[in-house]
């Protein structure tokens, strides 16, 4: 009999859910679960902090801080923007030992440039792909956002540059 009465207490709240979750506007669902996400990590953080597991706690707090648009980057933009950097660290084009080591001079192949950008060299793209994608890089790392990605800025505009001109 108990079995009977919490499967119908289960059906009545999966119910009750689900017809919330129809009848919801999608920016109010997104904010309901953005804002549930980010209280679930930050109890879990501290759940593992008091329990001395602070190497556990400290990416569901970057997940936290991420999913509530900390200084305007989620955690997807943070990962777009380690790729980036990850990318130019592994063509020589950046480090964070110097800080005026970069140059204008375009020792950048193409094949570079289609990765700063996040472009398939194998597809067939136009000059619009090539400005959206570097659009949507600036907006991340434009100097005004940040004087400390300044590098970073100048090696995406001159990857968009030499796409562009190769493309003429």
């Amino acid at each position: 009999m108990n079995i009977i009465i919490y499967s119908l207490i289960i059906f009545i709240i999966c119910y009750l859910l689900l017809r919330f979750i129809a009848n919801a506007s999608t920016k109010k669902l997104s904010k309901i679960v953005r804002y549930s996400i980010f209280i679930v990590s930050l109890l879990l953080a501290a759940l593992f902090a008091f329990g001395g597991r602070f190497l556990l706690s400290l990416p569901l707090v970057l997940l936290g801080l991420g999913l509530i648009k900390l200084k305007g980057l989620t955690i997807f933009q943070m990962i777009g923007l380690f790729r980036l950097i990850q990318t130019l660290r592994n063509s020589g084009r950046f480090s964070f030992n110097n800080k005026n080591n970069f140059n204008n001079s375009s020792d950048l192949s193409l094949e570079e440039a289609y990765k700063i950008l996040n472009l398939d060299i194998n597809k067939k793209i136009t000059k619009e792909d090539v400005k959206r994608a570097h659009s949507k890089i600036q907006k991340k790392i434009h100097p005004d956002v940040s004087p400390e990605t300044s590098r970073l800025s100048a090696i995406v505009n001159e990857a968009k540059d030499l796409i562009l001109n190769n493309l003429i």
